[in-house]
Order: structure tokens, then sequence, then C-alpha cells
């Protein structure tokens, strides 16, 4: 057994130790994903621009695809393929601020990875948990396909294809394939596949939707010892070959002019009539076919834009795919969102909506969704939308309990929409959207000159897949 097996499972009976209340084996979803020799087919790479000088630390890391943005740690961790972005980290003196509490860190945060295994998962820094302001954790844990780990640290926990955890410290949870949580904390939870749960005690909201299992299965079905399938998958498998000269050695050449402000990772592929605005966001791992985005428009993290209109600030969270659709102005799509108009007669979307994270609209019928909408479920036709909608207006007003369709919401509907219109604006802010030449940098624009310096793993004997040791100071 060479040493990619013997950290496989070592971290497999780690992560089985904390899931033990939920009677939990991750080993059968772990074991025959990935043989040890596809750990040598591929490097691992970071990036350093002048804004974000790297510190990383390798052991007995095995990390195969993987990218780092920003500082990290990596003790006797497994990552595969998985995007580390470091660019939003807390630095010492700033002063974290939460629920009323100033806190003053005394020290710059970092990432740090043990004993986890992670399959083409976004991990996305910056911890919301007061009591580790300095270090961003993700400890013997296991996160299947295209999984989202947002500003939420994380342990002994296991996530399936698709989940995302958003802005929220996990312990010792199950959170089942495509289920989205941010609920600021989860604790000995065990998450049911396809639910999404928005939450917040102290602001008093709380808002849950469950897709059907049936439905849920046509989209992603876990199987264990092998990839996940469904229409997800097969979606992107249909693609993934485009993303061979991205991953070359040598620079990608995409063939698209870039105009001021904007950046376009390497690591994404752009194809067609693609067009792309002042001020655009383009990170790694996207993919835009006949694309036009609009004035500090953004796609993040393995996002799919095909054959669609994005008019301008609109934000695409990580794993959004937007195929046949026209989007108007500051739309939002929040996180593994599936949105498939018609080709000949594309989805529209009015100014200003809001589409949830993990919302499937996969039309068998044209459909024009109004302006000032709130949408969120499996949506194929205009009676569809009706018990899966509300204008944000109405949401505001809600002050009690209210059932619509397979949503149910209870607490302040005005408190909720203040904190998704904080959130995109943060979002584009964030991006560069605003940027004006001097003033308002952000992502896109700190990007533009990021080199990229790759890592590459030992090719033979026992230790043949690992990539050794690595120290790397700013």
């Amino acid at each position: 057994m060479n040493e990619i097996q013997n950290l496989t499972e070592r971290i497999i009976d780690r992560v089985n130790i904390n899931l033990r209340e939920h009677h939990f084996d991750v080993g059968p979803y772990v074991r025959g994903i990935v043989s040890p020799e596809k750990y040598m087919k591929f490097y691992a790479f970071y990036g350093l621009t002048s804004r974000h000088p790297v510190s990383l630390s390798f052991k007995n890391s095995a990390l195969a695809g993987s990218y780092f943005l920003g500082k990290c740690q990596v003790d006797f961790s497994i990552v595969y393929k998985t995007d580390v972005r470091g660019d939003e980290l807390k630095q010492k003196g700033d002063v974290f601020k939460f629920r009323g509490f100033e806190i003053p860190l005394h020290d710059d945060e970092r990432i740090r990875i043990q004993d986890s295994i992670m399959h083409k998962t976004l991990v996305h820094n910056f911890s919301h948990d007061p009591e580790s302001p300095e270090e961003f954790f993700i400890v013997s844990s296991v996160s299947l396909h295209y999984a989202n780990i947002h500003g939420a640290p994380v342990e002994g926990s296991f996530f399936g294809p698709f989940a995302t955890v958003d802005l929220t410290t996990v312990h010792d949870s199950v959170v089942g394939a495509y289920s989205y949580v941010q609920t600021g904390e989860l604790m000995h939870k065990r998450i049911e596949p396809g639910q999404v749960w928005i939450a917040s005690k102290e602001d008093g909201f709380d808002f849950r939707y469950s897709y059907s299992p049936d439905v849920l299965a046509r989209y992603v079905k876990v199987n264990e010892g092998a990839d996940p399938s469904g229409i997800f998958m097969d979606f992107i498998n249909e693609r993934k070959n485009d993303f061979e000269g991205a991953f070359a050695l040598a620079p990608y050449d995409y063939n698209q002019d870039v105009p001021r402000g904007a950046s376009v990772s390497n690591y994404s592929v752009l194809l067609g009539r693609t067009s792309l605005s002042e001020n655009v966001l383009v990170a790694q791992r996207c993919y835009l076919l006949d694309a036009q985005m609009g004035v500090g428009a953004n796609a993040q993290e393995n996002c799919f834009v095909i054959n669609s209109k994005l008019a301008g600030y609109n934000v695409t969270a990580h794993g959004g795919k937007i195929i046949n659709a026209d989007m108007d102005r500051q739309c939002f799509v929040g996180f593994n969102s599936f949105l498939r108009g018609l080709e000949q007669q594309p989805l529209k979307v009015g100014p200003g909506c809001i589409v949830m994270p993990h919302t499937i609209i996969d039309l068998r019928e044209p459909l024009e969704i109004p302006g000032g909408q709130v949408v969120w479920g499996h949506i194929r036709d205009k009676r569809d939308l009706e018990t899966n909608s509300m204008s944000i207006e109405n949401l505001a007003k809600i002050q009690g309990e209210i059932s619509i369709g397979g949503m149910r919401f209870q607490g302040a509907g005005g408190v909720l929409v203040e904190a998704f219109k904080h959130r995109i604006e943060h979002i584009l802010e964030a991006n560069g959207a605003f940027y004006d030449g001097d003033n308002n940098r952000g992502h896109a624009q700190d990007h533009e000159r990021v080199s990229f310096n790759i890592l590459q793993p030992y090719r033979d004997g026992a230790r043949a897949g690992i990539y050794p040791t690595t120290i790397i100071q700013p």
C-alpha cells in the first residue's frame, strides 16, 4: 500500500470517529473514486500577486490539481483538484466585528487543512467564527464533487456532491447532496439531500425548501465507490475536455480582448462569440461559450455561462450555471444554481431578481420572470414559477409564517431581504465591479497580473503522487 492509500485510510478513520453518532461511514464514498495513479497526472499550482504574497507549508500532502491563492498550511492532508482561495484573509491588526463585539486580530489569518479529502471542492476563506478569527480550518472532513466550503470552518464533517456550507461553522455533521446550509452554526446535525436552509436566530428568520427525492435523483445521485451521476455531472463531463488547453503548462491563450479593469483566469475557458465589458471577473475553472458579460458582471469559480447575456452588475455565485438565458441588470444567481432555458427561446429574468442558492430552473416551455422577484426550488414552467417565487417587496412585508409550495418561511422577511441586498452589494464591491480607474479596486483588478507557479509530485516509489514538503514564505 503506497503513501496515498495510507493517508486515505487514516483520514477515513478520523472522519468516521467524528461522525460515529450518525453511524455514517465515509469509506464507501472515498475508496475507489480517485485511483492513486491519478495524482501523478496533475500539477498543483498557486497564484502570486503583490497583494497576495503566499506562505505555503506542505507536509505529507497529496495535492493533485489544487489551486492556492494566499496563506495556507496543509498538514497530513489530501486535497484533489480543489481551489483554496486566500484573497480575503484577515490581517494582523484588523478588527473583526461580530454581533456587537470587536475582536482585534493578534496575527494574520491562515487557512489550515488537516486530515481532509476534497474532490473538486471550492474553499473560500475568511472565517466568520468569532472563536477562531485568525484560523480558517478544515479538519478531519470529506467533501465530494463540486461542494462549496464558503467562509465556513469545518471539523469532522462530510459533504455530498454539490453541497454548500456558507458562512457557517460546522462540527461533526453530514450535509447531503445538493444541500445548502447558511445557519451560522451547524453542530452534530444530519442534513438530508436536497435541503436548502437559511436561518439566523439572532435576526429572526428561517427559510427552508426541500427537493423531492425523485427530482433530486434526476440531477445528482450519489454512487458509492464511483463518481456521482445525473444531469449536473453529465453537463460538466460533456465539457471537461475543453479545459485541457487551460491546464497545459504553457499560459492559455483564450483569444479574447480583456477590457479595462477586467480579469480572466488563465485556468478558465472562453469560447465562441464571448464578449466582456469593463470590470468583469471570470474566475478559475469557469466556462463561457457565446456569453455576453456586461459591466461589472462576474462568473465565480466553477461557473458556466453558455449562450446567455448578463446585462451588468450580475453575480453568478460559485458553481452557478446559466444556459440559454437573458439576465437583466443586478441579478443574483446563488451557489450551484442551474438555469437552463430553451435554445431558441431563452429564459428571461428581469432586473434585480434574486435566484436563491441551489435553485433549478430547467425549462420545458418559454418563461419570463418579472423584475424584483425572489425565486427558489424546481421550476420547469409558468405554473411552477407561481409556487416557487414571490416579489422581494412582498417577502419584506412578512412577519410570522408563510408556506408557498415546498417553501416554508418563518420570521421577519425584511431582515432576510436586507441581508441579501447587503451581501450582493458586498460581492460586487469585493470583485471590483465599481472600479473607476482609480478607486474601488477589487478582485478583478488585483488578479489582472497574477503569476502562476506549479508544483509537481514524485513520479515513482512509495511516495508517487505525493508532493514534497514545501515551505514558501512571503
